[in-house]
């Protein structure tokens, strides 16, 4: 803190005014006394990526802070404050590593309690410039700059993705305030030394925050009627509220009425709130219609916005239509000044400037601060601004000097140009002008249409006539915002929906690992039996366990949903596998930045806190493709890569988006539930948050899952309520979305129960790894560059898989090409052979056969025996399920024979087809049979390929 008083708030003071230019902190002491945390509440944040605590906190300090200006010898200083308050705490981006938290924002939504015993004030209010300042306006800008929308952001990870939006995030929304009118309120004014009664003069106070709206006064009366409308920006939900203080005016002190307060989630929850108000501390009522605007990020709208707003009667200024939110970066090689400030001209080399930054929409103009010293400053501050007609309006920036007299550049951006950037947002340089040639200013604008977003809105059958309403009325009638929005079409998620990628981590291998099994009581040294723990993103995976290896090879393959929040890390650990306590043999971390950036990372990593070893990691990034065309080619590539050791690959990602239910049935006829949602694919699920009682609930959350059968999985949804079970269901199967537009539905859906639809969106990313090998073996042996799979596929259904051996990702049903050569005459077998370099080993899937031979009056029962010729031994022989009673068999098996190349090439795969003579026999029926001479097999394809049976006397052919 000494450092920061010294280093960064002196300098600030001394070139803040000229009669400070000798300000020096003498004494800095926080002193012993701690802040206290008197009660902690957590709410579920806006966003799954958060998480909001407030905390009540009290703060009687012993701080001791003295401060001299030596020009006027005047001393002064801070010797102990008290600070009572709610400190609302944001916890976001949430990271799947340490330290968990991206960032930590903290601001008081309400004003806190602050009371600061000063030493010296009147020395220091003595001072030439100082003089108007008073104690009680010092502490309002201290307490007003701990209030929203001021916040103060602790970055806590290196290059956090857009520091500028968690410092100054958009609004939640806009809610927009009718003062309409108050009754029986308490009369304040008193004649003939208060032997008379007479009335009250009333006006009152809207406050949100920091921001506070004064009505005019209505003089000599009760029941004063206002008429008047304010905007005012909500920025947290739950927390803030609006408050509303009546006054009676007087020439002296004005006479308090009453108040009262409402959180401004009650808003959101109603959309339009109409009602009389209790004064508090008083006596009467006040009548406000309150509305919450929501913020488009496009503008379709915008021209049903103004045309409503044209009939509405607001004063004392018209209604808004969007808001602009300006982010002010930073400027780069601003002129210099010449140090006589009475010619304002500009010249290079002299003195740096002092700059800051004036910003007008209309007749609203804001100031940033000013930097002290620099042609290059970081203002780093957000501007916010009401527009009652964007196409029109243009933003005036102007950077001066901290005199204002000299211009060191200016801008004038018309905000029409905002109306057709993508989400209304403008990210980048703007060139000064009236300044240098390479001066420059950096900002974000984000513009946002305003919209009563609503679908339960009432309009009056008067204009002007408040209170009374009429449902049926088919058109809006004059008074309202904009007209009653119809039920959505399609789910509005956040910009980070569908933005996760996936981590393929293949653990390799291991060299040079310290032994650690010992024998007769550790005479004898062993090895070790190693295996390798994974940590990233919140999720655990460990490899199998190999035995008595020193240098070990795994060859497993671990998958896990990444979001591109930086400072992730994989973190791996490698262990020996032991009877009681397993032996620690090294760890390593991986930083994700550059496997996120890049795509792929092939490493040798050295283990620490072990004198030996290393590991071979291999990273990729899958990034989701909206598109089916490379579909079979993943299945393919992955059934190819798949080892028996690793769980099955994914082939997709799939993210849903819940954002609400409409008409779920009411408990016993007459209460709404309380419901919540779960969505699972396979064997996981994703629970949402619970809405209390309501028969149409705004969950408004998304989740991520890994698909390896797109053809075969589905998404579950069961709508639920607490404590009555099931509400409804929706089973979508996925192939619906492999034949939708960009592999997306979004729209409404039924439940099963015939009562209640939900609003969803689900969208499927095909997973294309670019580094599976696959690749590199086809170039390595064969100048052609053929694709994958040599024929056409067709989405067909399920196969029935039963075997024991690893199952393989179900393929697509073949339907026959009429251009094809025709079956033999005892069928044809689908077979891939590929020689898999990576594991050293030679692999056979064994997908289907067609048109087999049926010899009896039933159909066959078949399956496939492979023998690798010329050794009959039973460790060479493989063997597939058998099907029931069918000439097409799908079988969809992987083998595999651990054997070197040069060896596989001397080698014939010889393939029968049998079939079970009979229940009681154990005799086997051939039914045909094909021998593939492996040398003459480019087994870098990893290509399908029929091929027709023969009896055993003849060589099968393809």
């Amino acid at each position: 803190m000494e450092k920061l008083l010294a280093e960064t708030v002196a300098p600030a003071v001394r070139g803040s005014n000229p009669h400070l230019q000798t300000f020096t902190f003498t004494r800095v002491e926080l002193g012993e006394k701690p802040l206290r945390v008197i009660g902690v509440k957590v709410h579920p944040g806006q966003r799954k990526e958060q998480i909001l605590l407030d905390l009540n906190i009290s703060y009687v300090g012993d701080v001791q802070i003295d401060v001299e200006v030596k020009k006027y010898f005047c001393k002064a200083g801070v010797k102990g404050m008290q600070l009572h308050g709610v400190l609302r705490v944001i916890l976001e981006p949430l990271m799947g590593d340490l330290p968990i938290v991206g960032a930590v924002s903290m601001f008081f939504i309400r004003r806190p309690t602050l009371d600061i015993n000063w030493t010296g004030m009147t020395n220091l209010l003595d001072i030439p410039g100082l003089s108007s300042l008073s104690d009680t306006m010092i502490m309002d800008s201290i307490a007003a700059f701990l209030v929203l929308p001021n916040r103060l952001l602790v970055p806590l990870v290196p290059d956090l993705h857009d520091v500028a939006q968690l410092r100054s995030p958009l609004p939640r929304g806009i809610i927009r305030v009718h003062l309409l009118a108050a009754r029986g309120l308490s009369s304040k004014d008193k004649y003939v030394k208060g032997l008379i009664e007479g009335k009250s003069d009333p006006y009152a106070l809207v406050r949100l925050g920091t921001q506070t709206f004064c009505s005019r006064v209505i003089d000599e009366e009760l029941n004063p009627q206002w008429g008047e409308t304010y905007e005012v920006m909500v920025h947290e939900v739950p927390g803030q509220e609006i408050e509303v203080e009546v006054f009676d005016k007087d020439p002296d002190k004005d006479d308090f009425l009453g108040r009262m307060k409402l959180d401004v989630g009650k808003v959101l929850q109603a959309g339009v709130l109409d009602d009389w108000f209790a004064l508090q501390g008083g006596q009467g009522q006040v009548h406000l219609r309150l509305e919450w605007l929501s913020l488009l990020p496009d503008a379709e709208k915008l021209e049903q916005v103004l045309q409503w707003n044209r009939g509405v009667s607001s004063r004392p200024e018209p209604p808004s239509a969007a808001i602009l939110v300006v982010y002010l970066d930073r400027a780069q090689d601003l002129p210099m000044v010449i140090s006589e400030l009475c010619s304002p001209q500009l010249k290079k080399g002299n003195k740096e400037p002092n700059p800051m930054v004036q910003l007008s929409v209309q007749d609203v103009t804001q100031e940033s601060k000013a930097v002290y010293n620099t042609s290059c400053p970081a203002w780093e501050e957000a501007f916010r601004f009401f527009l009652q007609d964007p196409r029109s309006q243009e933003l005036d920036v102007q950077v001066k000097d901290d005199s204002r007299a000299l211009t060191l550049g200016a801008l004038m951006l018309p905000l029409a140009r905002l109306l057709t950037a993508p989400e209304l947002t403008l990210d980048q340089w703007f060139q000064l002008s009236s300044s240098g040639a390479n001066s420059r200013l950096y900002m974000k604008l984000v513009m946002r249409v305003l919209y009563l977003d609503s679908s339960e809105i009432c309009f009056p059958t008067v204009p002007g006539t408040p209170g009374a309403w009429d449902t049926d009325s088919e058109s809006p009638q004059r008074g309202s915002s904009v007209d009653a929005p119809p039920r959505p079409c399609h789910t509005t998620p956040d910009s980070q929906f569908g933005t996760e990628s996936v981590l393929r981590i293949h653990v390799l291998e291991a060299q040079d690992l310290i032994a650690k099994d010992r024998f007769l009581g550790g005479l004898v040294k062993g090895k070790s039996d190693p295996y390798v723990k994974l940590k990233l993103a919140g999720r655990s995976f460990r490899s199998r366990v190999v035995r008595e290896d020193l240098n070990p090879r795994w060859n497993e393959a671990f998958e896990v949903i990444v979001t591109s929040v930086p400072g992730q890390e994989l973190e791996v650990e490698v262990f020996d596998k032991d009877l009681d306590k397993d032996d620690f043999l090294g760890r390593c971390k991986v930083s994700l930045t550059t496997v996120l950036n890049s795509g792929f990372l092939d490493e040798w990593l050295t283990l620490e806190d072990v004198p030996s070893g290393r590991l071979h990691l291999r990273l990729e990034r899958l990034t989701p493709r909206p598109t089916a065309a490379e579909l079979e080619e993943v299945l393919q590539v992955n059934s190819l890569i798949q080892t028996q050791k690793s769980a099955e690959l994914a082939a997709a990602l799939l993210s849903v988006y819940l954002e609400r239910a409409e008409d779920l049935p009411l408990r016993k006829g007459i209460k709404p539930p309380s419901p919540y949602a779960t969505l699972t694919v396979g064997d996981t699920s994703h629970k949402t948050k619970t809405v209390s009682q309501s028969s149409a609930p705004v969950w408004d959350e998304s989740a991520s899952f890994l698909i390896r059968r797109p053809h075969t999985e589905s998404l579950e949804l069961q709508v639920r309520g607490e404590g009555i079970g099931t509400l409804g269901s929706l089973s979508l199967p996925l192939s619906e979305l492999l034949t939708a537009n960009r592999l997306c539905l979004d729209h409404w859906f039924s439940l099963s129960n015939g009562q209640g639809q939900v609003l969803l969106r689900a969208q499927l990313g095909i997973l294309v790894s670019q580094h599976s090998g696959v690749e590199a073996h086809s170039h390595s042996y064969s100048h052609s560059s053929s694709s994958l799979s040599e024929e056409p596929e067709l989405w067909g259904g399920p196969p029935h898989i039963t075997s024991s051996a690893p199952e393989l990702r179900q393929r697509l049903t073949h339907v026959d090409n009429p251009q094809e050569a025709p079956a033999g005459p005892l069928g044809q077998v689908k077979l891939t052979v590929w020689y898999y370099s990576e594991e050293r080993k030679l692999v056979s899937i064994v997908h289907s056969c067609r048109a087999l031979r049926q010899n009896g009056r039933d159909a066959p029962d078949p399956y496939v025996s492979l023998l690798l010729m010329p050794d009959k031994s039973r460790g060479t022989k493989r063997k597939t399920s058998q099907k029931k009673r069918t000439l097409s068999p799908e079988f969809n098996e992987r083998f595999e024979w651990e054997l070197p190349l040069d060896e596989a090439l001397r080698r014939k795969l010889d393939v029968s087809v049998k079939s079970n003579s009979s229940f009681m026999s154990r005799e086997r029926e051939l039914l045909g049979k094909v021998q593939l001479d492996l040398a003459e097999i480019d087994l870098s394809q990893g290509a399908a390929q029929w091929y027709d049976l023969m009896d055993d006397k003849d060589k099968g052919s393809s």
